[in-house]
């Protein structure tokens, strides 16, 4: 007898998908309608107007709407010249905590198994993020420690280029010692 999945593994899209759709805006990561929209498989219109019959439940650390500034520079960034055609209103981004919020909004089967994507989408790019920053640390501390021991290392060849010419100097003089030719003469020792 096969046994049955769950609805968390026979997810409609691979996370690496949704982490993708993931911005950094105002400081935040966020997903915007237009891309959970079509996660969703709803239209972009529908998902907004969800969320404005139920506007109570998304706070402003939940869901924005994007100034023109920022929506003008995104589109720059990600060469997209628009989002399913002309746009009447810019649109909005939603933090983790929004899109979990949507599940409550959306209640289809598959605006759940999305969220579950998505939030797991979100917990990956915490994670790597987290890896980066202790990388990030690890490579700085190897760097200041290679500046020490090359701070070291000039130290060391500078006093064995100094032995060397004293070294190379006493050489020289050994093979080549002053030989004191006699005086000739008549030689008066020194009363000092």
């Amino acid at each position: 007898m096969p046994d049955k999945q769950s609805p968390a593994e026979n997810l409609p899209v691979p996370v690496e998908l949704a982490a993708r759709r993931i911005y950094l805006i105002r400081g935040q990561r966020v997903m915007l309608s237009p891309d959970l929209a079509e996660l969703y498989h709803v239209k972009a219109r529908a998902l907004v107007q969800a969320v404005k019959r139920n506007i109570k439940r998304f706070p402003k650390d939940f869901m924005f709407q994007l100034i023109d500034d920022e929506y003008a520079n995104l589109k720059s960034q990600i060469v997209i010249s628009s989002w399913g055609g002309a746009r009447r209103a810019n649109p909005y981004a939603f933090t983790e905590h929004g899109v979990a919020m949507l599940s409550s909004v959306l209640r289809s089967d598959r605006a759940v198994l999305m969220n579950i994507v998505i939030i797991r989408a979100f917990v990956k790019m915490r994670e790597l993020l987290a890896t980066n920053k202790a990388l990030a640390q690890r490579i700085e501390q190897l760097t200041a420690t290679v500046k020490d021991h090359a701070a070291l290392f000039d130290i060391v060849i500078q006093d064995i280029q100094k032995l060397d010419q004293k070294f190379s100097k006493e050489v020289r003089r050994l093979k080549n010692p002053r030989r004191r030719k006699p005086r000739i003469g008549f030689h008066v020792p020194d009363d000092k």
